[in-house]
């Protein structure tokens, strides 16, 4: 009986406090369900690619952040944030011999005017140097972010970057 009731008026004050937020609050509440349910960060171009054998070769990779959100550069000026990295896996056949990462846009949150925060948004491009046997290789790269809004930042993720390399 005793643990029914204490039930009952944890539910109650849940609802209370839920209705008592600002509705600000709400808001972020309902982009971050979106935010989770859509991609931030998508890959877009190349799929395919014809690369020389054996040889370096640069590879420009281009992604687009979600609209409303940003991701931290390659090199976030605090160390605790999260930066953004491109990876390709051993077993793939092609290796990542580098990655050139652009500059990021300076950005502020509103809370926050005074601290400057290095950024992508919209669209951004990686430059891959690859190196990739003869043969036709299908990468499944990856990309590595943390996607965030003017209110609050969601778990860092992990997207895959699927490339279907040619090495002639």
């Amino acid at each position: 009986m005793y643990m029914a009731g204490k039930r009952n008026w944890v539910s109650v004050a849940a609802t209370l406090l839920v209705l008592a937020m600002p509705s600000g609050w709400a808001q972020s509440d309902t982009m971050s369900h979106s935010i989770l349910a859509g991609s931030a960060v998508e890959f877009q171009y190349p799929e395919q690619i014809t690369v020389p054998a054996g040889k370096t070769t640069t590879v420009a990779l281009h992604f687009r952040v979600a609209q409303g959100l940003h991701i931290n550069s390659h090199t976030p000026r605090d160390q605790y944030l999260i930066p953004t990295a491109f990876s390709i896996p051993d077993g793939t056949g092609v290796q990542l011999s580098d990655a050139v990462y652009p500059p990021g846009k300076d950005f502020t949150l509103p809370a926050a005017p005074a601290d400057k925060l290095s950024v992508y948004t919209d669209e951004f491009v990686i430059q891959a140097k690859i190196v990739a046997p003869a043969g036709n290789h299908l990468v499944q790269a990856k990309l590595h972010f943390q996607a965030c809004n003017n209110a609050m930042c969601m778990p860092p993720k992990t997207i895959p970057v699927a490339i279907d390399v040619i090495g002639k």
